[in-house]
C-alpha cells in the first residue's frame, strides 16, 4: 500500500517510545474529535485506543487524549492535518501526512528532511485516497477475498508479516465506508489493527538493494519526526 518500506516490529528505545506515545495520543484525539468519544460507538477511536494499549500507553494518557479530542478539557485540540507531497531519492513518489499544532514550525522542518529529495512536487495523482483497514484473524489460510466481499470492502491483499497460525489482510474501502467495514470485520472475528484514511500507490517502484536502502533511510528519517502521522511511498 506504499508503506511496505517501513520495517515492522522494530526495537523501540526510550526516546522512540516517547515519540510513539505522543503520536498515538494525537491519533486518539483526532479520532475522538471526528466521531463519538466512546470507542464502542466510534470504530476508528476503538482501533486507535487498542493500538495505544498494545504499546503500553498509560490509561490516563489515553483517557486524556479522548477528552481533549472531544472538547471536554479546558485546552482545545488545535491540531490540523497537513499533507506534503514530493519525491524521495531515485524519484520515488512520497506523500507525508502530519498532525501539527504549528504548520509554521513543521513546514521548514519538512524542507530540511527533504533536502536529498524534492519537496512540493505534485504526486497525489499517483496514489488512490481510500479507507485502509489492516486486520488479522485466528486461523491460517482464510479466504480474504470472501471476507472482503462480506464486509463491503472494495479490495484486499495479504499483509506482509503475520504471526504463525493467523491470516492477515489489508482491506481498502471507499472513504465513506471505512467505519462500516471496520465494524463488520470486527463482528466477524477479525482483530483490526489499523482503520484510517490512507494513500495507496497505483504502481510500486522496484529498486536495486543499494538504492532501496537509501530511500528507506530517507523515509524512516521523515517517519521519526514528531509531527509525522503517516508516510506513503510508491516503493515496493
Amino acid at each position: 500500500m506504499g508503506r511496505q518500506w517501513l520495517q515492522k516490529n522494530r526495537e523501540i528505545n526510550a526516546a522512540k517510545r516517547g515519540k510513539l506515545f505522543s503520536k498515538l495520543a494525537k491519533e486518539i484525539a483526532i479520532a475522538a474529535k471526528s466521531g463519538a468519544p466512546d470507542p464502542a460507538m466510534n470504530a476508528r477511536l476503538a482501533v486507535a485506543v487498542e493500538a495505544a494499549r498494545k504499546q503500553s500507553v498509560p490509561n490516563d494518557t489515553i483517557q486524556r487524549a479522548i477528552k481533549k479530542g472531544a472538547g471536554l478539557l479546558d485546552e482545545k485540540l488545535e491540531i490540523e492535518l497537513v499533507t506534503y507531497e514530493g519525491y524521495a531519492p531515485h524519484n520515488v513518489p512520497v506523500i507525508v501526512e502530519c498532525l501539527t499544532d504549528n504548520r509554521n514550525r513543521t513546514a521548514p522542518e519538512m524542507r530540511v528532511l527533504f533536502k536529498n529529495g524534492q519537496l512540493g512536487a505534485r504526486v497525489g495523482f499517483l496514489f488512490q485516497h481510500v479507507g485502509v483497514i489492516e486486520a488479522t484473524h485466528e486461523g491460517a489460510g482464510l479466504d480474504i477475498e470472501a471476507a472482503a466481499i462480506e464486509a463491503g470492502a472494495q479490495d484486499v491483499e495479504p499483509l506482509e508479516e503475520v504471526a504463525e497460525g493467523q491470516t492477515g489482510a489489508r482491506f481498502t474501502t471507499e472513504r465513506a465506508d471505512l467505519d462500516a467495514v471496520t465494524k463488520s470485520l470486527a463482528q466477524s472475528g477479525w482483530s483490526v489493527t489499523t482503520s484510517e484514511m490512507g494513500h495507496i500507490a497505483k504502481e510500486l517502484i522496484d529498486l536495486p538493494p543499494a538504492e532501496r536502502e537509501v530511500v528507506a533511510a530517507f523515509l524512516e528519517a521523515i517517519d521519526s519526526h514528531d509531527d509525522v502521522h503517516r508516510v506513503y511511498a510508491a516503493l515496493r
